[in-house]
């Protein structure tokens, strides 16, 4: 066991061109803060003859004094040598091939060093568009030249548990002292080579609370029509990380900013340069408590995001279906409803385990105002209830006025039935719309008083 574990520091600690190698007097990092299945994975490489290291994220969080949840890898082995060492490994991927390793629960995402995509030796490793977008990058490399192809400096730092020593050749660690994010190599080609890395920057920034350096924040202003390249899929699967990461606030106005914002919202884009409005008002709401959520471990459902984005745009179409279309408020809320939806799948798709409830959000307004007899039993029991009534009382932080009917929900709700029965009676007399009594069709009798058949 001794000779193992020797043999086990030689293979990990041999010299290396790194610029800057830290060892663990010198940083915070401790290992009873790594995942047991990323620590596993780890070990098993390194007993088996490969480089592995902890990357990205979870490095630099650990480094900044966070205690991250997810950890990646990255070693030497292919993602086919990984697959055999571990049972239940899963290669995934195809413009980027990776390993995913379950632990339990975990999923511990491993990478194959990667090196700059120039130095392909076969056609199908490397792969980019007409416009310079990298459609496939699995050329493999090295530790240093996988640090050169990561998109930020703080994002380039690799971690080895064994030795304990973190290895930086990108001034990565310079840059967290100075709070900075600095892409590595040209941030406009870079950029151009996946335009997401600008999305990344913003979420980056505003998440971690650093600045953006001149040049990242030049190149971004400069190319946000880049964005117009990518799968509405992908771009989809950002906005949940730009905005259920608990910087959500910060994040939209640093994407209103930068003009990013009409790429992923262009409905809502358009509304916040209008000025203000109620409808705007409820967006900056939904954000800041989006954030709160997240900071107390609750919940967050894209489908709530995704309704209080776009209740701007679905405001000024129902205004404009009823007062140049004149339709009914109910095919005004359909008609705009499925408008607002279009121009959006347009840009970002929205499965529709998350379009569904959103539309149910929407539509279920209407029908908390109808806080009377057996309906608002019926409203109680639906399965959007919850979702909708949270809603309401967004509309209420918003400003918009709404008759109070968000105390009436809060009350009704949580009342007894005899307090409920005398809430209905009450509000019945003073919400429920009288019905018109509809004038008598005239009779035969009427038009003709003597009933004499004409002939």
């Amino acid at each position: 066991m001794l000779n193992r574990f020797i043999s086990l520091i030689k293979k990990t600690s041999r010299k290396t061109d790194a610029k800057n190698v830290v060892g663990k007097t010198k940083h915070n990092v401790s290992n009873k803060y790594i995942s047991r299945g990323s620590m596993s994975v780890i070990t098993k490489l390194q007993e088996d003859g490969y480089e592995a290291y902890l990357v990205g994220g979870g490095v630099r969080d650990l480094l900044l004094g966070g205690k991250p949840k997810d950890f990646d890898v990255a070693t030497n082995a292919t993602p086919e040598q990984v697959k055999t060492l571990f049972r239940s490994a899963h290669i995934i991927g195809k413009r980027f091939r990776i390993v995913h390793v379950r632990f339990g629960r975990e999923i511990v995402e491993v990478t194959t060093f990667r090196a700059g995509h120039e130095t392909a030796k076969k056609e199908n490793q490397a792969v980019q568009s007409d416009k310079g977008i990298l459609l496939r990058d699995n050329v493999y490399g090295d530790l240093e030249s996988d640090a050169l192809r990561r998109d930020f400096t703080v994002n380039a730092l690799y971690y080895n548990p064994t030795t304990q020593e973190v290895t930086d050749f990108t001034g990565g660690l310079n840059d967290l002292d100075n709070r900075i994010l600095r892409i590595i190599g040209d941030p406009e080609l870079r950029f151009k080579e996946d335009p997401v890395r600008m999305l990344r920057a913003v979420r980056f920034a505003c998440k971690l609370g650093f600045a953006l350096e001149a040049s990242v924040e030049k190149n971004i202003l400069d190319h946000t029509n880049y964005l117009a390249e990518i799968p509405s899929a992908r771009l989809f699967d950002e906005v949940l990380k730009l905005f259920m990461s608990g910087s959500a606030l910060a994040t939209l106005h640093k994407l209103k900013e930068f003009n990013l914002l009409e790429h992923l919202f262009p409905g809502l884009a358009l509304s916040l340069s209008q000025g203000d409005s109620v409808e705007n008002e409820l967006v900056f709401c939904a954000a800041t408590n989006t954030d709160k959520r997240v900071r107390q471990g609750k919940s967050v459902t894209p489908a709530f995001i995704y309704a209080s984005f776009l209740w701007p745009p679905l405001q000024a179409a129902i205004r404009h279906a009823r007062e140049v279309d004149k339709v009914s408020p109910h095919d005004a809320l359909f008609q705009g409803a499925q408008g607002v939806i279009n121009q959006q799948l347009a840009v970002t798709s929205i499965p529709k385990r998350f379009l569904i409830p959103m539309r149910e959000i929407w539509s279920l307004q209407s029908r908390l105002e109808k806080n009377y007899g057996a309906r608002a039993l019926e409203i109680l029991e639906n399965p959007r209830f919850r979702a909708a009534y949270d809603f309401l009382l967004l509309r209420e932080q918003a400003g918009e006025k709404v008759n109070d009917l968000g105390s009436w929900w809060t009350t009704f709700q949580h009342a007894d039935a005899e307090t409920r029965e005398t809430m209905l009676k009450a509000s019945s007399g003073k919400s429920k719309p009288r019905r018109r009594r509809r004038k008598p069709k005239k009779s035969a009798t009427s038009t003709n008083p003597q009933n004499i058949t004409p002939s």
